[in-house]
């Protein structure tokens, strides 16, 4: 999967996104969801598969999130 940022109208739904990238609904991370990142400009974040990504548009970094750090001994 891919993160893509999409322009949307505002209020936009996960919906929408898949209809005006005419996308099928298992191209799309559906838990991930449409991510308003700056709602007012109608510019929302959704990740999708590879090929879906390349028919969209260039993809941002997705990086998996993990904890930082050596891990912390239980105090017991």
């Amino acid at each position: 999967m891919v993160l893509i940022t999409v322009r949307l109208p505002r209020g936009a739904t996960l919906a929408d996104a898949i209809d005006r990238l005419d996308l099928a609904e298992e191209d799309v991370d559906t838990s991930y969801g449409l991510v308003a990142v700056d709602p007012d400009e109608g510019l929302y974040a959704l990740r999708v598969t590879d090929r879906a990504g390349r028919k969209a548009g260039p993809p941002f970094a997705d990086p998996k999130i993990e904890p930082f750090g050596p891990p912390r001994r239980s105090r017991d």
